[in-house]
């Protein structure tokens, strides 16, 4: 599973590609290669981090504990993308936790190897800098969100998103299998009032609910909600 660096998916579409072969064949040589079963942790908020993962494959989900115990999930994070870049620049401790969704496939790079190519090779530290920006105006926007969107218009979109971003299996449902739980907290809501309008999407024949399972029927009905 230690495949080569330079071969991997996460190279081509993440700041390691500004990376040469021989800044790669350092990295091969000192990474740690593991999986994360599903609801496994791969850490925790408050967490020091000794390095950044790499997600070779499988999905997390990036949440943070609100006051009120609950759990608001941030954003997914998927295969080809970086963990921990942003508590290795500031030198905080975790802001959020990661857990996996499905099985993964990471690599762990070591702090003091990731800074040596950050201090080495300008455009890797300049891509990680631009990878850390397009985190933070998704944050923006998800703010704006949660202020001015009502909880079904965040429903509709968080349903397309997840189309749009992982797929669907065979049968036509979402890939992503979220609980209702977490799909709350996606969209900042009781669990509740989640099942309560995934049932009434579901009478609407706008989407399919079979068990977990949830496919889209009417995309179109979809978008005119969400906007």
């Amino acid at each position: 599973m230690s495949g080569k660096c330079e071969q991997c998916i996460v190279r081509e579409l993440s700041s390691l590609k500004a990376l040469n072969k021989e800044e790669l064949l350092r990295m091969a040589d000192c990474k740690t290669s593991y999986t994360v079963k599903k609801g496994e942790p791969l850490f925790e908020e408050g967490e020091t981090l000794n390095g950044i993962y790499c997600v070779k494959d499988g999905v997390a989900k990036m949440s943070k504990l609100s006051a009120n115990g609950k759990d608001q999930i941030v954003k997914l994070v998927k295969k080809g993308e970086l963990l921990g870049q942003r508590s290795l620049i500031s030198e905080e401790a975790a802001n959020l936790s990661a857990v996996a969704i499905e099985d993964m496939q990471v690599c762990f790079i070591p702090k003091n190897e990731v800074l040596k190519f950050f201090n080495e090779n300008n455009q890797f530290s300049l891509n990680m800098m631009k990878t850390i920006c397009g985190d933070l105006r998704e944050a923006d926007d998800h703010m704006v969100d949660m202020a001015q969107k009502t909880v079904k218009q965040r429903l509709a979109h968080t349903l397309l998103q997840l189309e749009k971003e992982y797929g669907i299996q065979d049968d036509g449902s979402l890939r992503i299998q979220l609980s209702r739980e977490e799909i709350a907290g996606m969209i900042g809501t009781a669990t509740e009032s989640c099942i309560r309008l995934l049932s009434e999407f579901n009478k609407e024949g706008i989407i399919e609910l079979t068990g977990k399972k949830i496919i889209l029927v009417n995309k179109n009905m979809l978008q005119k909600m969400s906007e």
